[in-house]
């Protein structure tokens, strides 16, 4: 997905967007404030998909009211609402080299344009991250086929068509490293780092993947397409 341009991306508001543009702006963090010695760039590009037993309008119609299904599919993680199109995430606590970090972000779903879902980074309200910057750019696109054109399509599923969703999230994140960290060497340190960053996406992408497709699947009384180990990877 979606978890995450924008999980290749994720869904919704021109007035949101119109009248929340400045703000924005004024008050993204500049990734020139983190360009000393003390600060390490981590960067992943990632890939994945997810199967949807229904038509692209019956998918888009539901990725669409994302208002009624993120806050119940993104748990465990700490979700506030941004407006009506944003949300602020807490996505846990991770551990590498005896640092702990618990990563916050703001993401704008933004409308569907023409069947391609986008998501971007935007700034928690009353939040300042302190020794990190993120910044997010998912997309997501939809493709609709004949449901006989899909490997591994239960024998008895009574459907005419089916929607593969294709994700594409490329992910930048600046941390500021603690004293005793940089002491260490930097390929030890990047290596640390890359494997954190990936950890935390394919934790986050995978659950939050089966939650979607296990609720949009329960609402159509349907089975939930089976785990595909190719589901995620990176590019």
């Amino acid at each position: 997905m979606q978890i995450p341009s924008s999980p290749s991306s994720s869904p919704l508001g021109s007035q949101f967007l119109k009248a929340g543009a400045s703000l924005i702006e004024g008050q993204k963090t500049s990734h020139a404030e983190f360009s000393s010695k003390e600060t390490l760039h981590f960067q992943g590009n990632y890939i994945g998909h997810m199967e949807m037993y229904a038509d692209a309008a019956s998918v888009a119609k539901y990725l669409d009211a994302h208002q009624e299904w993120f806050h119940r599919c993104a748990k465990p993680m700490t979700v506030e609402s941004i407006g009506n199109n944003g949300y602020g995430l807490t996505v846990g606590k991770f551990k590498s080299l005896n640092h702990e970090v618990e990563p916050k972000i703001g993401l704008h779903l933004l409308p569907q344009d023409e069947g391609v879902y986008r998501i971007e980074t935007i700034p928690v309200p009353g939040y300042d991250p302190v020794g990190y910057d993120v910044d997010f750019r998912a997309s997501m696109s939809l493709c609709e086929s004949a449901a006989e054109d899909l490997e591994d399509l239960p024998p008895d599923l009574q459907i005419d068509k089916t929607t593969h969703i294709e994700w594409e999230l490329n992910l930048s994140t600046w941390v500021e490293l603690p004293r005793f960290v940089q002491v260490l060497p930097d390929n030890l340190v990047k290596a640390s780092g890359d494997k954190l960053l990936n950890q935390i996406v394919r934790q986050v992408s995978k659950r939050l993947t089966r939650k979607v497709q296990q609720e949009f699947h329960a609402a159509l009384s349907l089975p939930v397409p089976c785990e595909n180990k190719r589901r995620f990877w990176q590019r």
